[in-house]
């Protein structure tokens, strides 16, 4: 058989499976590109692979309710909510997963220590201490969160205030403006946009403008938040332009975010000394110094 008979069917076979795998790879790319879109429409429900881990979260959520003890103060659930937690028993939860660690811990660290033949006082005093730093896990989160939502909603807060000022700009109306710009920053920060939707849907159920914001502003806790409202409000109180307000402050956002850049900027050189200290003089230190020190020794054992 001619080598040409053999290779043309091989090589056809090659490029229709090379063509075929390509439709499908584009079709897969196109219908995940729909998926997408269609999750962050709100018109997909969650997905099968992620019940199983709603049903572990509920569990904890129950554990943790059962076994909490007091009612969480007003501080605590401001904190909460500040973090993203607007559930009502959120500080129970908060509480009882402190509750849940801290005994936990206790009696993991006893049956692990215990059988080792130390004495039980100090063995005891180690565990509860040592459960008494794992029981300020949930407290690290909580804040770890708090300081994440909060630098997410300065960084992107200028942006939001530029979307709005040209919706309001371009003849809309504040509410409707407010609406849209929290759908479309939502791509970018979920945080801000879930708390526009939330004050959003209190105007909704019937609240003023100015109580509105100012809860939105108390629930961040975020200064540059606290002072759009402030903004937003005066120009309302007193009848004067909202989107020479909202230029105005935006541009300003614009410039105190540069300020900080240029001052993060400006503190890296003094962040840098320390790992140099540490680290980099050291090497080149030994590197530099190493060999003539070498020598040095060798001269001066030779002369003894």
């Amino acid at each position: 058989m001619d080598v040409h008979e053999i290779l043309i069917p091989l090589l056809s076979s090659v490029a229709v499976t090379a063509t075929g795998g390509a439709l499908l790879a584009r079709r897969a790319r196109t219908t995940a590109a729909m998926r997408v879109r269609i999750a962050n429409s709100g018109e997909q429900v969650v997905a099968s692979s992620a019940l199983p881990t709603r049903g572990v979260t509920r569990s904890i959520e129950r554990a943790a309710s059962a076994v909490s003890f007091g009612s969480p103060s007003a501080k605590l659930r401001e904190q909460l909510a500040r973090a993203g937690y607007y559930s009502p028993n959120a500080g129970s939860v908060f509480l009882g997963l402190k509750t849940l660690i801290f005994l936990t811990s206790v009696a993991g660290l006893t049956s692990l220590l215990l059988p080792l033949g130390f004495a039980t006082a100090p063995t005891m005093a180690i565990v509860f201490c040592c459960a008494a730093v794992f029981s300020l896990i949930p407290n690290i989160v909580v804040k770890a969160r708090r300081v994440s939502r909060a630098t997410d909603m300065r960084q992107h807060l200028p942006d939001a205030l530029d979307l709005l000022e040209i919706c309001v700009s371009s003849g809309m109306g504040l509410d409707t403006a407010w609406n849209s710009v929290s759908d479309e920053v939502r791509g970018v920060s979920t945080a801000l946009a879930d708390e526009m939707a939330l004050t959003s849907l209190q105007l909704r159920l019937g609240g003023t403008r100015s109580v509105a914001m100012r809860n939105m502003a108390e629930r961040t806790g975020v200064d540059e938040v606290s002072s759009m409202v402030a903004a937003l409000v005066q120009s309302e109180r007193f009848g004067t332009s909202i989107s020479e307000a909202l230029r105005t402050f935006a541009g300003s956002m614009r410039e105190r975010r540069s300020q900080n850049a240029a001052e993060a900027a400006e503190k890296t050189a003094v962040k840098l000394l320390f790992p140099m200290v540490l680290f980099i003089f050291p090497a080149v230190f030994v590197v530099t110094v190493g060999p003539a020190a070498v020598q040095i020794y060798k001269m001066i054992s030779g002369q003894l």
